[in-house]
C-alpha cells in the first residue's frame, strides 16, 4: 500500500481497517456505514442511509484530492432488497453521468445492523 486514508470527515473504524487506501492511481474505501461522523448518529431510514454512506465515501476521496466522478466501480450491501428503487434513487443523484459499475447484494446482517453499507474505488486519472 502506498498510502493509508484517515480523515475525521468520515466515521472511524470500528475494527482494525483502514477508512480507505491508495494503491497506484486507485483509491479504495472500505464499507461505509450510514454513520454520521459528527453526531455519531446510524440512518435507519434507507434513502438516509443510501446518502450518509455515499457522503462517507465521497468524504474519503475528497480527503486525497478524488471526486466522485472519478469513481468507477462500486459494491453496494443491503439489508433488504426491497429497498433497491430507493437505494437507487439517491444513489442516481451521486452518479449521473457515465455512472460507475455497480453489484448490489443483500446481505444477512451488517455491522451496527445498518441498512445499508457501500464502498467505493476511484482513480486518480
Amino acid at each position: 500500500m502506498e498510502k493509508i486514508i484517515n480523515t475525521q470527515k468520515a466515521p472511524a473504524a470500528i475494527g482494525p481497517y483502514s477508512q480507505g487506501v491508495i494503491v497506484g492511481e486507485l483509491v479504495y474505501t472500505s464499507g461505509q456505514l450510514p454513520l454520521n461522523p459528527e453526531t455519531k448518529v446510524l440512518e435507519t431510514e434507507i434513502k438516509a442511509a443510501t446518502k450518509q454512506s455515499l457522503e462517507n465515501c465521497k468524504a474519503i476521496l475528497e480527503e486525497v484530492g478524488v471526486s466522485m466522478d472519478k469513481v468507477f466501480k462500486t459494491t453496494v450491501f443491503v439489508k433488504d432488497l426491497n429497498d433497491f428503487a430507493a437505494v437507487n434513487e439517491v444513489y442516481g443523484t451521486y452518479f449521473k453521468c457515465n455512472p460507475p459499475a455497480r453489484s448490489c447484494v443483500q446481505v444477512a446482517k451488517l455491522p451496527m445492523d445498518a441498512v445499508v453499507e457501500i464502498e467505493v474505488i476511484a482513480t486518480f486519472k
